[in-house]
């Protein structure tokens, strides 16, 4: 099997990203997103996140995107500031690989190498087993579940919250 490389995103990245992100609006559970975005509404999240310093890396084999995963604000008011919460996205053929574990390792790196002190998983439906085993991988730990907060594809879906410190977490004020 042909390595994975995983890099920076980039702009020609988008029609990728977008196509994973369709799938997963129109499909899946892990947004609450009802319709998905287009490309010029990617470009500009892609940018929004780069701009304001957070990560955003893709997943590459064989000269195909296979998944993207990136970490921006937790939530916007400044004392949130060192908090991240991730997203993970992986195209339906290669699920089930080590693509998103491979993808959360290198973003909790780069998390870290930026000064972040926390990553929050927010995980959309308490039945995405994969994405939580994932996390818990990774060192998240399960923190609290929403029940039925969202309604998607004819039912209830629970987020489920995970946490996992980084770098010097709350050891030290921030820099």
């Amino acid at each position: 099997m042909t390595p994975l490389s995983i890099r920076p995103a980039v702009a020609a990245d988008i029609a990728a990203i977008t196509r994973i992100y369709r799938h997963a609006v129109e499909h899946g559970t892990a947004s609450f997103e009802l319709e998905p975005p287009d490309q010029a509404e990617m470009a500009r999240r892609l940018q929004a996140l780069l701009q304001n310093g957070y990560p955003y890396l893709v997943a590459e084999r064989a000269g195909t995107i296979a998944g993207y995963a990136y970490a921006g604000a937790y939530r916007a008011r400044p004392a949130y500031h060192w908090s991240v919460e991730d997203s993970i996205y992986v195209t339906p053929d290669m699920q089930r690989q080590r693509v998103g574990s491979q993808l959360l390792t290198h973003l909790i790196e780069e998390a870290e190498r930026r000064g972040f002190r926390q990553m929050i998983a927010v995980i959309g439906d308490s039945a995405q087993t994969p994405s939580i085993a994932v996390h818990e991988r990774a060192g998240f730990m399960h923190i609290g579940t929403l029940r039925s907060v969202g309604f998607k594809h004819g039912r209830w879906l629970d987020t489920v919250l995970m946490q996992r410190a980084l770098g010097s977490s709350d050891a030290t004020p921030p820099s």
